[in-house]
């Protein structure tokens, strides 16, 4: 008991007297002009009234798919906590917005994505509240999107369940990030070569440590989804998820 107690008033020393900036994908309380955090606040709020409607139309109509939504939350919540460093002094991580966008759609996401946000903002320090919505949009609107589309095209092609899920993951994954370069690069713009000149900076840093974990995650994402498959066809089903091409 000593030694656990000791070991927590090092960590609460550590966390209050060795500050470090945490150059996280998130981007960070305060960091973006209040306009932008405005308009980008004002570009999210729509998808999340529609998201609300999404959830409460599914839930309504499939109650026993409530589990694997909370399952999918969990999995944002986790993957998008786990900051790595990376080589170029910034941090990345990877979202786990694509195993919901799966299964419940992009609307859904949105909202889920954005109190993991919340939440992540508030207990973890790892983005902002007046950034919620940059975040949200980027992690919680567009990766989704991003990762429900390709998901419905590979399907579409004939490719494979496994690898459909595994590029869904994956690009929603970078999308993420490219959006997020974006706006940046908006708020920021390069005094030579403006936006573009900016936004390859910031895109050149996070591509060289989020390819390999876009791909990891694609990886794992296959994982979670051939699990839920074995266990949990019926609900999978009721979702609609596996088409006749997926399988």
């Amino acid at each position: 008991m000593k030694r656990t107690n000791w070991k927590t008033i090092y960590f609460v020393i550590l966390l209050l007297f060795v500050p470090k900036r945490a150059m996280a994908m998130h981007i960070m309380e305060g960091f973006l002009p209040i306009e932008w955090a405005i308009f980008w606040w004002a570009v999210t709020l729509p998808f999340l009234i529609l998201g609300y409607r999404s959830i409460r139309s599914k839930v309504r109509e499939n109650p026993e798919t409530k589990m694997m939504l909370g399952l999918s939350g969990a999995f944002v919540f986790i993957l998008s906590a786990l900051k790595i460093p990376s080589v170029t002094g910034s941090s990345s991580h990877p979202t786990g917005v694509g195993l919901g966008s799966i299964l419940f759609g992009p609307l859904a996401m949105s909202v889920v994505g954005s109190i993991v946000l919340l939440f992540q903002a508030v207990l973890l320090a790892h983005g902002g509240l007046t950034t919620l919505g940059a975040n949200a949009f980027s992690m919680a609107v567009c990766g989704p999107f991003i990762a429900y589309f390709v998901f419905k095209g590979a399907t579409k092609l004939g490719w494979s369940f496994s690898f459909a899920v595994f590029l869904a993951a994956a690009f929603g994954d970078l999308g993420t990030y490219v959006v997020t370069s974006i706006q940046l690069a908006l708020a920021f713009p390069s005094e030579v070569g403006g936006f573009m000149a900016s936004f390859s900076k910031f895109a050149g840093i996070f591509a060289l440590t989020q390819i390999p974990l876009a791909i990891s995650e694609g990886l794992l994402t296959v994982v979670v989804m051939n699990f839920l498959k074995k266990y949990n066809l019926g609900e999978l089903k009721l979702l609609r998820v596996l088409s006749k091409e997926a399988r």
